[in-house]
């Protein structure tokens, strides 16, 4: 017999990511982060690392449930609800990168970003997901990461996998601008760049197909068929490695497989503890961040964006602090010491973003970004 119930591990889940997006984003200070909470300098990938392609995981596979009354087919009103949904997620994110609007160089801002990738990502895989066979997804999802693959090596440099020398530079330099790009590796290079969300998409078409086979398959047999699909795509993204380097920046083709292998061997431990063995009472802390995921994070990128560039404190010797800094130096580092003050300071902020998704989830208050 198939179920057709949604699980709640699918909510908990979103709402870990959702926490975690908000922890490692927040730190007290940049220069003292305890290792798994940073990203990979390059290669590689840290526990940190996992947390976006998670949450575009996430939105793959409550794609499949959210489509399901338009028949998961592309039409009219589906097309609508992707391209509504698509320019408001890009808009919330453009606005958070130049805020406060009034105070921004539009000559060097930064055009993407976390939440234009998210859109673009969710855009992009819905229309493919639901213009295609379920049964040809898999290859459309294999041929774009061959394909990106062969883009980079082809198009790169002497050494087309390095930070100097990928293909995304010279790609997103001539489509948004060299000065619209990230500048935080030292060079114009954007981690959320045009080019590498390329494969980010597969990961969401990852999601939808693990989508499927929630909903589909016999309840017992879930966790299980998750494990398996997880151990099979960590494994081939570990030896797809040696060729193509698991790396976040650039969303490699390897990355892409490592971390939806992750993603669905943590799904099927969730449902296996939460919806089959019943163990759901210490879920709620991530349901709450899992009601309002989108609106939760850029309301955190607001508030941090609103600590650091508005909110000035002046010292008694005549310092200028910024809101975030004052709260570190003055309250956190005190408290706890440098690194773990800085670690506070971000758990901090995920109970405060907490507060305010309970009482959005007590009024039952949804809303949909």
């Amino acid at each position: 017999m198939k179920t057709t119930q949604r699980y709640l591990a699918l909510d908990v889940l979103r709402g870990m990511t959702v926490a975690l997006m908000i922890l490692v984003n927040n730190p007290g200070s940049w220069a003292h982060i305890y290792a798994p909470l940073e990203h990979a300098k390059w290669n590689g990938c840290t526990p940190t690392d996992l947390v976006f392609p998670f949450f575009l995981f996430v939105v793959g596979v409550s794609m499949f449930f959210s489509f399901s009354k338009y028949g998961n087919t592309l039409n009219k009103e589906s097309l609508l609800k992707i391209g509504k949904r698509t320019l408001l997620i890009f808009a919330i994110g453009l606005f958070l990168n130049s805020f406060p609007q009034w105070a921004t160089d539009y000559s060097k801002l930064r055009i993407m970003g976390v939440l234009q990738r998210i859109a673009l990502a969710y855009g992009i895989g819905a229309v493919i997901v639901l213009a295609s066979p379920r049964k040809y997804l898999p290859y459309i999802g294999f041929a774009i990461l061959l394909f990106y693959w062969g883009l980079m090596y082809i198009l790169g440099g002497s050494d087309p996998f390095s930070l100097q020398g990928n293909a995304t530079i010279p790609f997103d330099s001539a489509v948004l601008g060299v000065t619209h790009l990230y500048k935080g590796f030292g060079i114009p290079f954007d981690p959320e760049g045009l080019l590498s969300t390329i494969p980010a998409v597969v990961t969401v078409i990852l999601g939808y197909l693990v989508g499927a086979l929630v909903k589909e398959a016999e309840k017992t047999s879930v966790p299980k068929k998750l494990l398996l699909v997880g151990i099979v795509a960590v494994a081939s993204g570990l030896l797809w490695g040696f060729f193509f380097p698991i790396n976040k920046a650039i969303w490699s083709s390897s990355y892409v497989l490592y971390t939806a292998g992750w993603a669905c061997s943590v799904l099927a431990l969730l449902i296996w503890v939460i919806d089959l063995k019943g163990y759901s009472r210490w879920t709620s802390f991530f349901v709450v961040f899992g009601m309002n995921p989108l609106f939760i994070f850029a309301l955190s990128g607001l508030w941090a964006k609103t600590l650091g560039r508005l909110v000035q404190i002046s010292g008694t010797d005549g310092s200028s602090l910024s809101g975030s800094g004052w709260l570190y130096s003055k309250v956190f580092e005190p408290l706890a010491g440098d690194i773990n003050g800085s670690l506070l300071y971000a758990i901090a902020h995920v109970v405060f973003f907490w507060m305010i998704g309970y009482v959005l989830y007590k009024r039952k208050i949804f809303i949909k970004v």
